[in-house]
């Protein structure tokens, strides 16, 4: 799918975010809800060689894999006017030409199911060159906690996914994404002793920086 086939005739556009653009979306929108999509689930089986790794040692961020059963909550965020265009001439960078991703139209449904939209998403499929698949928590939370790009520590993004849905969807239970999560938080305190990561790498700069407190008891 074209952005020029996106744009096409709309005065308003809503983009489903799932992944980095829940708490970073980095473009002007009219509005933003709270929501989830069906029949997708949400995996760290794409691999990040620009904003959260390398080529040498590439990071590991979400996608979604179709599942008839499963949902996967995010954010989505209406565009309106010049704002559609420049969010997606933004995004293209960002997801596409960075990330690897492609475009997928999808129907959103609010928090509180009174509203259904219409939603962009981008979405990484297996025949990408940077799909990495399926692994085992264990193994995912040992190379993000590893990794680190352009962007930011790979760790970062992991913690922040969790926040977002601890805070906003409480009553979501991400078991792929609190487990991996658990591995990554385990692993910080021997990784701290190796002196393979730095306690700066683990927040950023910004007033709402993610600080973990390590426990050595």
């Amino acid at each position: 799918m074209k952005p020029q086939d996106i744009i096409a005739g709309k005065t308003s556009l809503w983009i489903f975010g799932y992944g980095s653009l829940v708490w970073k979306p980095d473009f002007k929108y009219r509005r933003s809800q709270v929501g989830y999509i069906q029949g997708y689930k949400r995996r760290f089986w794409h691999g990040d060689n620009f904003h959260r790794g390398n080529d040498d040692k590439p990071g590991r961020v979400v996608t979604l894999i179709e599942d008839d059963d499963a949902t996967t909550w995010g954010v989505a965020f209406e565009v309106t006017g010049s704002q559609i265009e420049e969010s997606l001439n933004y995004l293209n960078v960002r997801e596409a030409v960075r990330g690897g991703y492609i475009t997928k139209m999808v129907d959103f449904i609010s928090k509180d199911e009174t509203e259904v939209h219409q939603a962009l998403l981008y979405i990484a499929t297996p025949d990408n060159p940077l799909f990495l698949g399926r692994a085992s928590h264990e193994e995912i939370g040992y190379q993000i906690v590893t990794s680190q790009g352009k962007t930011g520590h790979n760790l970062e993004y992991l913690l922040r996914l969790a926040k977002f849905m601890r805070k906003s969807c409480p009553h979501v239970k991400d078991r792929h994404l609190f487990s991996i999560e658990a591995v990554a938080r385990a692993l910080i305190p021997y990784l701290l002793g190796a002196n393979s990561l730095k306690p700066f790498d683990l927040s950023t700069r910004s007033d709402n920086a993610i600080r973990l407190t390590v426990s050595h008891s």
